[in-house]
């Protein structure tokens, strides 16, 4: 059946992947993928923020280069295998669907111009009130520096954007509609919220902020590409102009 052959009024968002476009949810599975939304993504970031802090979980310093210090933590491991095997028993979730998406020079650019200005202003904002932060990373430390451009990218980046993005909108999109802006907003502050392990009220808030450009992002391209480029450019950003100091958790992984 093709999109104009479904009703508008029935139709509900693409969700991503090869959702039709015309899925209904039945009440008790509405209920279901509310309540595990609210246990991956509500509660798993607090038992996170616990076993950092609290148990002092190391990062998965074996499996990175040495005193990167990504914020990839083992107590996120068992929220990614379980979104994998949600994904991977969806007859309807396709990865190299979800992979073959381009940007597109539309995106591109636009991808372009809001780095170029909100980068921008950041970078101001960092010369002009604590100078001394700026390009401390990189000139203090570059080996260090050049491990996190490498590694957090492969590591970091590409785990989070398959997990609130394509993960989120594939499987929760249903229970939105024809809402994107909603579904939109609450990707966004969910991901802010699971930064609550750094411990800074500067990270949560400018990962929700970011959260929902990525998410808006998603909504309108379905592109895993145009996310993880995204993502990664306003990581590198964060850790060259002396922002990285918020993402940290404070918690060794030597």
């Amino acid at each position: 059946m093709s999109d104009t052959a479904i009703p508008r009024e029935k139709r509900t968002m693409r969700a991503g992947g090869t959702v039709p476009l015309a899925r209904t949810l039945s009440l008790p599975m509405g209920l279901w993928l509310l309540i595990e939304m609210a246990l991956l993504f509500g509660a798993a970031p607090l038992v996170m923020s616990w076993l950092v802090h609290g148990e002092r979980i190391p990062l998965l310093s074996e499996y990175i280069p040495p005193g990167t210090k990504l914020p990839i933590f083992v107590a996120l491991l068992p929220v990614l295998f379980i979104a994998a095997f949600l994904l991977l028993i969806d007859p309807s979730f396709r990865l190299r669907d979800e992979l073959r998406r381009g940007l597109g020079w539309r995106n591109a650019l636009s991808i372009v111009l809001i780095f170029l200005i909100m980068g921008g202003a950041a970078t101001w904002w960092i010369k002009t009130y604590h100078p001394s932060w700026f390009l401390e990373f990189p000139t203090n430390r570059p080996d260090t520096y050049m491990r996190i451009m490498i590694a957090y990218p492969i590591f970091s980046v590409a785990a989070q954007e398959l997990l609130y993005r394509s993960f989120f909108f594939h499987r929760y999109g249903p229970l939105f509609g024809n809402h994107a802006w909603l579904i939109v907003i609450v990707n966004g502050l969910l991901f802010g919220y699971a930064h609550i392990v750094m411990n800074s009220m500067f990270a949560i808030a400018a990962t929700a902020m970011g959260g929902m450009i990525l998410a808006a992002r998603y909504a309108m391209t379905r592109s895993f590409w145009a996310v993880f480029i995204e993502h990664t450019l306003w990581g590198w950003l964060i850790f060259t102009i002396g922002l990285g100091r918020y993402f940290f958790t404070g918690v060794s992984n030597v």
